[in-house]
């Protein structure tokens, strides 16, 4: 079992498997003082677009992390991991109130997952723009 190294916009067969099975996800953000804030989450792959999604509140301390690296975006990490398999997605992270953009995290969600989250009118979305994927399969 080696660590390797996937293209975010085209993984092979099994790292995509890996991320559209049920697993509970880390994400990691930066805190002001630039020591990682990292939380456990529900995160969707969308290798097409070179996306990863993490619905949340925009009051959560995640969605404030990435708000606050402005327009550039926040570089953050999202891992899950299952016995010795493990997958990281890295990229710039930025938060998006679109309705449509949220609905469309919020649909990729309950896919994943097998439940539509709870109503929630403050939800965003943390999108991020992936430039790298590691793994161990």
């Amino acid at each position: 079992m080696a660590t390797y190294s996937v293209d975010p916009g085209a993984p092979d067969a099994a790292y995509l498997t890996f991320w559209q099975e049920r697993h509970l996800c880390t994400l990691t953000t930066l805190r002001p003082d630039g020591s990682p804030h990292v939380v456990p989450v529900g995160v969707t792959y969308d290798p097409e677009a070179r996306l990863a999604r993490v619905i949340t509140d925009k009051a959560s301390a995640k969605a404030g992390h990435v708000a606050a690296a402005g327009p550039d975006g926040a570089p953050v990490a999202v891992c899950q991991v299952d016995g010795r398999r493990w997958a990281t997605l890295e990229g710039r992270a930025s938060v998006c109130a679109d309705p449509e953009r949220v609905a469309e995290a919020v649909r990729r969600y309950a896919e994943r997952y097998g439940r539509m989250p709870r109503p929630n009118p403050s939800r965003v979305v943390i999108e991020i723009a992936l430039t790298r994927a590691l793994g161990r399969g």
